[in-house]
Formats: C-alpha cells, structure tokens, sequence
C-alpha cells in the first residue's frame, strides 16, 4: 500500500507541545519575518517615498512591513526605484507568505498533516526491525506492554495491533506505534513490521483469533519468537501446532492462583511480587559471567531457577546442566529497583 494511504491505519507516536507553547512559537516565527522585513526596507529605504516625498523614517517602515506583510496595502508607501522594487519581489513577497501561512498555521496544519504523516510512516517502514508486535490491547496485551516497559524495553520499539480505535489511542498516548486491522490478515500483520520483528505477543480477547493471528504471524516470521495467550487449555496443541513459542492458559492460571489464595495465600503474594518487576523480587535473565564456567548453578550467589541452553530450558536440577557452559543463559531471581 502507498503510504499516504495508510495514514490513519498506521499512526506514528510524536511529541505533543501545549497549545500555549505552540502559539508562543508561531507568534515568536511572525514577529521575526516581521522586523526582517522592516529592517530590508529601512536599509533600502532610499528607493521608496511616501505621498509626500519625504525620507522614511524607522517608523515609516514598520509602519509599511506591517501593511504590507498582512497585504491591507494602503499605497501611501511605494518601492519606486528598480532595486526596491527587485527586493520586494524576492524578498517582501516570500516574508508576506510565510507571514500569511503562521496566521492561519492551524488550518494548514490540518490540511499538511496527512502528509507529514505519510512521510513518517515511510521513514518508519524503511527502519523498524527486531521489535515487538503485540497483537490485541486488551487487558493483557496492555499488561504485557506495561511489564515489557517496566524491563526497559522503549515504547517506540513495540507496535500494537488492534481493530479498535479506542483502544488505539490510548496505546498511542503511551508513545506506542500502533495499526488499526484484523490481525489475522497478512496484509495487516505486514504493515506492522511483523516479518522484521524479534518477538511477537499475541493477547487476541478469542482463542480462534489467537491461533489465527498466530499462524499467519509464524509465516511472515519465521524465526521470531512468539508468546501466546489462550482462554482455554483444551486449544494448547491448536496454537502450538501455528508456530507458537509458548502458550500462556489465562483461565487456568488464574484458577490455580485462586486456589492457592484460599490455602496459602503467602505463596500467591510471591508469585505476584516476582511478576511485579518495580519492587520486591523479580525473575529475570541474564548470560553467565566467566567466572561462573563449570560450577553447578544451585551453587551460585544468585537463586536459579533453570539454565537455558541452545534455546531449551532446563531446570536447575536437570542434571544435563549440572555445570554451567558458556553461551548458557540463567533464569534467577533478582531484587527489583527499591
């Protein structure tokens, strides 16, 4: 699709300025052409005369910019030699548009901004590569956005994939990018960079959404990693078999966190405490240091809770990990931020 077509489908973040600023830098921008142009034609002001045929005065020339830049043009004040007059021509007249365009900036700027955003969402395209594509704002993928934030990942570097513009604004008001379609179509999927992008969440609100999107993301992705979210257990092996990752069962995760509250509540406190990365503890990842090479991990100063190893997790207490290799990387539980 062209990009001016897309304008409205796709929408890239930007910094807001308040209206006071904004009009502060537009009155600031006509002030400046004004007395450029009152300081050409007092430097000229040998080639102009005025009803009188006196010599102009700064005043006169103020008084001349001013008319002359808001075109009310009272012909009291004429260029008469062929070098004022040239320098009007080249000079007066651009200063009188750029004069014209600041009073009435806010209805040009309506008018320009489909095309200031064509021409970001084509410097967008032609750079985005390994982000992440989350595919439906509801709850989860807005809670999956604000953890991936939490760890440090950048707003601008997660595009957000919805069908509802609601939801879309409000993604956009967090400094995300974000696509307005049906996440199951390629051509959607494609205009969020999904085939360049490193890992892709789906929090579809509908299981047969979710392997939907899933395996039309696996086929323009092959190599990213993709996380899942299903309501029911029974459709695991459905979204595995579409190129699926890992698979998050939402309802039984919440019922076995529900059954845990009503006899020890102390353990759901923790598990919500290492999922919470802002304070307390938090699991998280990190590469093993040099000085770590070939000690067990249940023996490290950090708590390790399993070693990935050529893309496969194994428990700490698997013994295919019993020492630790280089290139492993270690799941441990660190301290979050105080």
């Amino acid at each position: 699709m062209p990009d001016h077509a897309l304008v409205g489908v796709v929408r890239i973040p930007e910094m807001q300025s308040s209206p006071g600023r904004a009009i502060s830098k537009r009155v600031l921008f006509a002030l400046g052409a004004l007395f450029a142009a009152v300081f050409i034609v007092y430097l000229d002001r040998d080639g102009y005369r005025d009803v009188q045929d006196n010599e102009l005065s700064f005043l006169d020339c103020l008084y001349y910019a001013t008319v002359s830049l808001s075109t009310t043009g009272y012909g009291d004040i004429t260029p008469f030699a062929p070098e004022a007059r040239l320098i009007n021509v080249l000079v007066i007249t651009p200063l009188r548009v750029m004069f014209l365009i600041v009073l009435v900036g806010t209805t040009l700027e309506v008018l320009t901004e489909r095309s200031r955003q064509a021409l970001k969402i084509q410097r967008w395209r032609s750079k985005v590569r390994n982000h992440t594509v989350v595919v439906g704002y509801g709850t989860k993928g807005k809670t999956a956005v604000a953890a991936m934030v939490e760890d440090g990942t950048k707003p601008s570097e997660i595009v957000v994939v919805d069908s509802n513009p609601t939801v879309l604004e409000n993604a956009a008001a967090k400094g995300l990018v974000t696509v307005r379609g049906d996440a199951t179509r390629s051509d959607v999927l494609r205009l969020a960079g999904t085939q360049h992008a490193s890992a892709i969440i789906v929090a579809a609100n509908r299981d047969d959404t979710a392997v939907l999107a899933t395996l039309t993301a696996r086929e323009l992705a092959p190599n990213a990693k993709i996380v899942a979210s299903i309501r029911e257990a029974e459709n695991t092996h459905l979204i595995r078999q579409s190129g699926a990752d890992s698979v998050i069962v939402s309802s039984e995760t919440a019922g076995r966190l529900l059954g845990l509250a009503t006899s020890t509540p102390a353990v759901v406190e923790i598990i919500e405490d290492l999922l919470t990365p802002d304070e307390g503890f938090a699991i998280a990842e990190r590469d093993v240091e040099r000085d770590e090479l070939g000690a067990s991990p249940q023996h490290l100063s950090d708590i390790v809770l399993g070693v990935v190893r050529g893309g496969t997790l194994h428990r700490v207490d698997d013994s295919v990990v019993d020492a630790i290799e280089d290139g492993d990387r270690l799941l441990y539980v660190r301290k979050g931020p105080a």
